[in-house]
């Protein structure tokens, strides 16, 4: 099967229908198909992207339709979001072309009955929109998070959340940001290469990167680049993948050759091989994690990069009585829901509720409270997570300190691209720092007397 919509179309109805993540289900839908980079390009923005703009599709549905979007049948909504999402946010697709290949979609996927249907409500849009009366733009709200929401497409509990922390303006721009493709950051392996040789390297397939201040191993690609696993200096371990933000966190931890480390949640891997590069792999780290498969990933990532001094360690970390005051560091990088990544993972801003946030934050709880444990006297533990909620970070480390008196909080004493809080933890805000969104925070065990 050839044609690209069609391969995102079945994408989005196993997400939709079976409730995928649009990555596993864009995943399989290539596997079954045989498409040049172009055609895998567009796969890839109409699936992430009709995913993300969810809401504000369904929204010009119920304004242009006689039924609301939920109220059709399901996969002609989903053929409906791939129409309009090409309309809205893809200029370099032809409206002609856009309405044309979406009525096809409807005729070839079992609404032949329904195509004239699909076609009128497309042509309604196009006539509104170059009227300058696209219902996004002209409806009078009823609240700001009501317009952000639906304008940006995000669920209100969540905008209404920014709001209290940033601001309206701010929670505007964050918005923005999360709805943007994703940028690709390369972290340089100094154990095998230099940031320079791999500048140089890239330069001469023609891609361009740039450095990003205070992070010495970090480099930005910029523009398309193809497969990444076909980039000068993969097969040789030169580099691996890591977002700035998720770098950050290894400086703050700053694990010396010979010590040892414990990486609490380790999978699937980027952390522990950026510590073993910062040791000049000397020493030993445990990378620990509850899960076989991406534990699997570690390992393939550690070998790559030929790496000597990590030891995999299957199990959830709070049943390791085997670590107490075994570590000089400990990361403990929680599972958490993830809200400092939206724009990289599609669908996670329809899968959280205030609920299961709450949830999340009593398991870092635990997992803190036993990741303090395996610190030696004197020594450090950081915190990090990849979220931006304050229940999942600021609240977690407070009730720690208030309950651990012999913990406190060591500000960083390095230079970073994003300012400490005065407390002395560390938040990185995409839109003001133009990476993802991440929590972490330094403490130190004080020495006993």
């Amino acid at each position: 099967m050839q044609n690209p919509r069609q391969i995102a179309f079945l994408a989005l109805r196993e997400v939709h229908r079976r409730g995928a993540f649009a990555d596993a289900a864009l995943d399989r839908a290539f596997s079954n198909s045989q498409l040049n980079d172009l055609d895998r390009r567009l796969v890839t923005e109409l699936v992430y992207g009709s995913v993300r703009r969810m809401r504000s599709i369904d929204f010009i549905i119920d304004k242009l339709a006689t039924k609301k979007s939920s109220q059709q049948p399901p996969e002609l909504r989903t053929i409906l979001h791939l129409g309009l999402y090409q309309l809205e946010y893809l200029n370099q697709i032809p409206p002609s072309a856009a309405v044309n290949t979406t009525v096809q979609l409807a005729k070839e996927n079992g609404f032949s009955g329904l195509s004239s249907f699909v076609n009128g409500l497309l042509r309604q849009y196009i006539r509104l929109t170059d009227n300058d009366l696209n219902p996004l733009t002209v409806t009078n709200y009823k609240s700001t998070v009501e317009r952000l929401g639906i304008l940006h497409s995000f669920p209100e509990w969540l905008v209404k959340l920014w709001i209290e922390q940033i601001g309206e303006t701010e929670t505007e721009q964050l918005c923005e940001w999360f709805n943007q493709s994703p940028t690709i950051d390369l972290r340089i392996n100094p154990l095998k290469s230099s940031i320079a040789q791999i500048e140089a390297a890239f330069k001469t397939h023609n891609i361009s990167t740039s450095r990003i201040p205070n992070l010495p191993q970090a480099l930005r690609l910029n523009g398309s680049i193809g497969a990444i696993q076909n980039l000068p200096g993969y097969s040789e371990g030169w580099w691996t993948i890591q977002d700035s933000s998720a770098q950050l966190v290894t400086h703050l931890l700053g694990p010396q050759p010979g010590e040892t480390i414990i990486d609490a949640c380790a999978a699937p891997g980027g952390k522990t091989t950026h510590s073993a590069e910062l040791m000049q792999d000397e020493g030993t780290i445990y990378a620990c994690d509850k899960t076989a498969s991406r534990l699997k990933k570690l390992k393939e990532n550690a070998d790559r990069l030929q790496m000597k001094s990590i030891k995999i360690h299957t199990g959830d970390s709070r049943h390791f009585p085997e670590f107490v005051n075994l570590a000089d560091r400990v990361l403990l990088d929680a599972p958490c829901s993830g809200l400092g990544t939206l724009h990289r993972r599609a669908d996670a801003r329809w899968h959280h509720t205030p609920e299961n946030i709450q949830q999340q934050s009593q398991l870092q709880s635990e997992l803190l409270a036993n990741a303090a444990t395996f610190v030696k006297s004197g020594g450090v533990l950081v915190y990090a997570t990849c979220t931006i909620h304050p229940l999942e970070n600021e609240t977690v480390i407070r009730s720690f300190l208030d309950s651990n008196p012999h913990w406190q909080i060591e500000p960083p004493t390095i230079d970073l691209p994003v300012q400490p809080s005065p407390e002395g933890w560390v938040k990185v805000w995409p839109h003001r720092h133009h990476m993802d969104g991440f929590f972490m925070v330094r403490l130190k065990q004080l020495k006993n007397e």
